[in-house]
């Protein structure tokens, strides 16, 4: 086991010049890959300062791209410094009515077009048959 560093710690190092991950409670300091790394070096910039282990597997490396990690590794993460994930819970919404129609007019608009759909069509029927 490597030398263990907090999150704010790996945050600082967050640049082209020093640029260190968090992947899988593991950091990384991936600074001489970023040229190399075929993604371009914004993706790995973009993953710095947070856990990025769901960047990291949502990708779907390759066996050798994961082995290809040891040679920058160069510590653990202190797991009670990088938060919480949190569910997000959008927020409860109104129904949207933008004229403000009653909304039993609505039910009852729902109803009664397809029926006046319906007899209408039976209308025609009834009249193109007779004559």
């Amino acid at each position: 086991m490597g030398k263990v560093f907090t999150l704010a710690d790996v945050s600082s190092h967050n640049h082209r010049k020093d640029c260190w991950l968090v992947i899988h409670g593991k950091v990384y300091d991936v600074t001489k890959f970023l040229e190399d790394h075929p993604g371009g070096d914004e993706v790995l910039l973009s993953s710095t300062g947070k856990d990025a282990s769901n960047d990291f597997d949502d990708i779907g490396h390759s066996t050798s791209a994961v082995a290809m990690m040891d040679e920058f590794y160069i510590g653990e993460i202190d797991s009670s410094t990088i938060p919480s994930k949190v569910k997000y819970t959008p927020p409860k919404q109104p129904h949207y009515n933008q004229d403000k129609t009653p909304q039993f007019v609505i039910k009852l608009l729902q109803f009664l077009i397809p029926l006046l759909i319906l007899g209408l069509a039976v209308g025609i029927r009834f009249y193109t048959k007779s004559s």
